[in-house]
């Protein structure tokens, strides 16, 4: 693959990755507006986020052995029109339960382009030729959250909410043309394996069982689920709590977007210097470490509105090194089934980020400590599963020797 190449795949292949994240960001300035318009409380407004991290969850079960079969441009394909056709769905939306439908379905198609881009880098790459290739997807990835509640707080000022569904369809069509001219199809003929639902099970069931991996994604989607509770409740705090103006909330939370994509140019660097597991280590720490202070201001209120800033920022930031990390290291013994072993990853990363979506706004209480304690107990449950992850893998190497 020639250096243009290279970057080509990973502009097409980051650009697809932010589909599912720009559905989650853009629209985070208009929750309290949706809320209002709708006569509802922020609780039932949430429910259209949790939805989407329900959808996006079951969803990328599907996308993994359905491209495993038929190839990933086909199941890709597939997940863009599902996406427009609901995106639209969104726009035209006109009440709070209509929206939450519209939003799940959304989600089934904006997993597609979750789940696909980590299979193809799986497809061309060793661990690690992925870990520097997923860092390269964060790049572009990390754009996510700068400029979507950016864009977000405009057209919610310029042109009310809906606008920002009508321009999520516009940007899946803008790929889906890209995809089908530009991308070439890493999944051979001869590779491909369609499979009975039962053997599809059956894999799923292999991988479950496999302590090493089900490690290393579970530390990785613990963090990740705190990502999404903070995502989940961070409107709120911020708008509500703190009089954050809308068109002004995009610029914190796209400074923990500027942290993601620094973080993820800097595991590129390293991951040639540094063994993987290793870097994840060291960055649970310091998410751990972020997240207890975060807790602790949130409690106490030092710091007022800072004091949730800068943890938030560390917790944040330690994303650029442990998810590629963490993926890289999941998927790599597992090159035969790689749209499987992504979609499985993909599947628990989303059904714990629903949980502590949910969560966040089932505690709601007026302060910033509901968020604070589910992504401190996040911080918490990745460092010690990555911890017992490292003894087992020691025990392995001590009865192999």
């Amino acid at each position: 693959m020639t250096s243009a190449e290279y970057r080509r795949l990973a502009l097409i292949l980051g650009a697809l990755t932010a589909v599912g994240p720009l559905a989650i960001d853009m629209y985070l300035p208009a929750l309290p507006t949706i809320a209002r318009e709708f006569g509802a409380d922020a609780a039932s407004v949430q429910i259209s986020l949790a939805a989407y991290f329900a959808g996006i969850a079951i969803g990328q079960a599907f996308y993994g052995p359905l491209s495993d079969g038929v190839g990933r441009k086909p199941a890709l394909y597939f997940g863009l029109i599902v996406f427009i056709v609901a995106s639209i769905g969104c726009a035209w939306a006109e009440s709070v339960r209509a929206l939450v439908a519209f939003r799940f379905l959304q989600a089934l198609g904006g997993c597609a382009p979750v789940v696909i881009p980590r299979a193809v880098v799986r497809d061309y790459f060793d661990q690690l030729g992925s870990i520097r290739m997923l860092s390269m997807l964060m790049l572009v990835f990390g754009l996510g959250p700068i400029l979507a509640p950016l864009i977000g707080g405009q057209l919610l000022v310029n042109f009310g909410w809906r606008s920002v569904f009508w321009l999520l369809a516009g940007y899946a069509i803008l790929w889906l043309i890209v995809v089908t001219v530009f991308l070439p199809e890493s999944l051979p003929i001869d590779r491909r394996r369609p499979q009975p639902i039962g053997t599809v099970l059956g894999v799923y069931a292999r991988l479950l069982r496999d302590r090493t991996y089900i490690g290393y994604v579970l530390s990785g989607a613990l963090i990740f689920a705190g990502l999404l509770a903070y995502i989940s409740g961070s409107p709120f705090v911020f708008i509500e709590l703190f009089h954050v103006p809308p068109e002004r909330y995009g610029i914190f939370f796209g400074i923990n977007g500027i942290g993601i994509m620094a973080a993820s140019q800097l595991n590129r660097w390293l991951s040639t210097r540094v063994e993987a597991r290793r870097i994840v280590g060291i960055m649970l720490t310091v998410a751990l470490s972020a997240s207890l202070v975060l807790l602790f201001d949130a409690y106490t209120g030092l710091g007022g509105f800072a004091g949730i800033l800068v943890p938030l920022f560390f917790f944040i930031m330690s994303h650029g090194f442990v998810l590629p990390n963490t993926t890289a290291l999941a998927m790599a013994p597992h090159g035969q089934v790689a749209g499987s072993a992504s979609a499985l990853l993909g599947t628990v990363q989303f059904v714990l980020g629903s949980l502590t979506g949910s969560l966040v706004g089932a505690f709601a209480n007026g302060t910033a400590v509901p968020l604070a304690a589910v992504i401190a107990s996040c911080g918490l449950a990745a460092f010690l599963t990555h911890h017992a992850t490292g003894i087992r893998s020691a025990r392995h190497r001590q009865q192999a020797q």
